[in-house]
Order: structure tokens, then sequence, then C-alpha cells
């Protein structure tokens, strides 16, 4: 019976652990690895005219990215192609991705974002791409980089969602990017 006192008191224990980090997390200046962080405070802000060359990150492993609302960081991977930058989510039919996942939804909302590489913030604002010529290129680019086993139609079914970063639309609001 001791034993499992000592059972539930450390499962407890690291139960609170998680929920801290989780907390912590939250006032973070970006993600920890998978896990949602805060807004991206640091860097300096790079704002278009004229638009970056994004061919700098298409050998770049994974970016952070902020939603404007709700202000959450993470990390993800990133694709570039003939200029342009995308963000792929994958999962999203799946029950892992419905109960981890919700930005791609928050993005469809309200796609006001902030990408930040190599230490720069750039306003940018997520478009989803569902369908078009574009989508087989970058479900090809997706399985060159990463080795994932990507397909159009996947995107078709809504397993897979894509995000052009597209220049933001208007001025993104002051206090995001303090």
């Amino acid at each position: 019976m001791r034993i499992i006192g000592w059972f539930g008191f450390a499962f407890l224990a690291l139960l609170l652990v998680i929920g801290a980090v989780f907390l912590a997390a939250r006032f973070h200046d970006g993600p920890f690895g998978i896990v949602a962080g805060g807004p991206l405070t640091s860097g300096d802000l790079v704002t278009p005219p004229p638009e970056p060359d994004w061919t700098f990150v298409h050998d770049v492993p994974t970016v952070e990215f902020q939603l404007l609302s709700p202000a959450r960081s993470r990390t993800t991977w990133i694709l570039e192609l003939d200029g342009r930058i995308y963000i792929p989510c994958g999962y999203m039919n799946s029950a892992v991705g419905r109960l981890w996942k919700h930005w791609p939804i928050e993005a469809e909302h309200d796609g006001r974002a902030i990408l930040r590489v190599d230490g720069k913030r750039y306003p940018r604002q997520l478009v989803r791409i569902q369908s078009g010529p574009t989508v087989e290129r970058l479900t090809q680019e997706l399985g060159r980089k990463y080795g994932a086993p990507a397909t159009p139609a996947a995107v078709e079914s809504g397993s897979l969602w894509l995000f052009e970063l597209a220049p933001p639309a208007g001025p993104l609001q002051a206090g995001a990017l303090h």
C-alpha cells in the first residue's frame, strides 16, 4: 500500500511539473520545442517593402511563428517555393490533430502572424492553400525537405493544410510587434 502511495505522489508531482512547463511557456519569448510559447518579442522587425528574398529559408529546417490572435508562438516546418514561403500542418483529420492543433483553424479566422527566422521577425498573413497547381509542387517539396509522404489528395481531403505566409494585407497592431 505504501508503494502505491509513493507512485501516486510521483505521478501527481510529474503532472504538476508538466503543468508548470506549459504555463511558463505562455510567458516565454517563443515556443519550447513542441510546446506553444508566448508572443515573439525579441529580434529585429523587418517590414516590407521590399519583400525579402525568401530563398534563404529553402534549407532552414524549422522556424517560429505567432498568430496575433491568440498571441501564442510555435515551432514549425517551412517550405520555400519560387521565392514564396509556406507552412504545412498535417494530421488535421486525425484525433491527435483535432486535440493538439488549434492554430490552423485560428489562422483561417485571423491570419495575421509574425514569423521569426534567424533572430529576425517578419509580419505575415497566413492564407490557406487548398487546391491549384502549387499544391502538387508543395507536396513534392515537403517530401524532399522532410521525407514526409504528402500528396495533393491529402491537401484536398483536409488531412494536410498548407498556408502561404503572404505579405501583410495592412498594418499589424502596433502593440503586437513590440
